[in-house]
């Protein structure tokens, strides 16, 4: 993970005092090229850190820093801990590696690196969406969870007209590309697709957030209801060994292994009815073997309309001799 390696880095020029990207590549493992382009991001996010040209040169943090990270700005703390917050989710290591540095931090840039570190979180399990570009409105809504300050929000819902609304900023969730905002409101903890947001503004208002709020424990609640209304029917498949990585790509949560039978694996498949199911798995044909029997009426139904809407070609008429 990238942001695993950028902290490594940073890590690593806090212990040598320089370091080269062919040194930093050794110890990380992978190409020169990756090496560079790691040390040229975290400059080009704001933290201190410049190359030095000649056959003694290399990469170091401005001032020289070896053992803190004194010289860097509250700006520049914040913009590292945007950066490697969000791995912290998905790699315990990282946690180690922040709370470091939260101590080589000077004290008064602390509350708001660490709150920097705790505005995003990534969610790896796909729900069936593509995965999209950072959408612009993250940058914005990370600035008011680590200022602590209300948001205005210009926010449309599916088939209806645009509202606005002010709300407490508590963090942001990368749902496998699609983005999600997690905010206090009046009526309680809210959801927002960012996708759906026209426009936001900072109030300059300080917003409150629960004592005992986590963004990982508020997270896992939207998932767990989410969830439950998408898996509340399942059915057993058989699936071609070779495929099973591909199963668990597309569906997410939704596929579980079962058994390994060798070159076929029983895995079951979850969905809000056996008509969605029927129609996740129908364009796979014959290379697996759906077992529930409602969900194979489905798949009949499906596969007896496609023929009447697209029937096989005549054969062609045999030429003449």
């Amino acid at each position: 993970m990238r942001a695993d390696r950028l902290v490594a880095a940073l890590l690593l020029m806090q212990a040598r005092g320089r370091v080269t990207a062919a040194e930093l590549a050794a110890e990380l493992e992978v190409s020169n090229a990756t090496a560079r382009r790691d040390l040229e991001a975290l400059s080009a996010a704001g933290v201190p850190v410049y190359p030095q040209p000649g056959r003694r040169g290399g990469w170091q943090l401005v001032g020289g820093a070896r053992t803190d990270l004194s010289g860097l700005t509250s700006a520049e703390a914040q913009a590292l801990f945007l950066i490697a917050g969000p791995a912290a989710t998905v790699a315990p290591e990282i946690k180690s590696a922040l709370r470091k540095l939260v101590r080589a931090l000077p004290q008064t840039f602390r509350a708001e690196a660490e709150a920097a570190a705790d505005s995003t979180l990534v969610d790896t399990a796909a729900w069936g969406a593509d995965t999209q570009d950072r959408p612009a409105l993250v940058k914005g809504l990370q600035l008011a969870v680590v200022k602590q300050v209300r948001v205005r929000l210009t926010y449309q819902k599916r088939g209806e007209a645009p509202k606005g609304r002010e709300v407490d900023p508590w963090g942001l969730v990368d749902k496998d590309g699609t983005w999600y905002f997690i905010a206090g409101t009046a009526d309680g903890q809210r959801t927002f697709r960012l996708d759906r947001i026209l426009g936001m503004t900072l109030t300059g208002t300080p917003s409150t957030r629960p004592a005992d709020f986590t963004l990982a424990g508020a997270w896992d609640e939207v998932v767990t209801a989410v969830e439950g209304k998408r898996s509340e029917t399942a059915t057993t498949v058989l699936v071609p060994t070779r495929y099973v990585r591909i199963f668990q790509h597309m569906h997410g949560r939704h596929c579980t292994v079962v058994e390994d039978l060798g070159e076929r694996t029983k895995i079951e498949l979850t969905a809000p009815t056996a008509l969605d199911l029927a129609r996740n798995v129908a364009g796979w044909g014959g290379l697996i073997e759906v077992e529930s029997p409602d969900v194979r009426e489905h798949l009949a139904r499906i596969g007896a309309e496609l023929v009447r809407q697209y029937p096989p070609a005549a054969p062609a008429a045999p030429a003449e001799s």
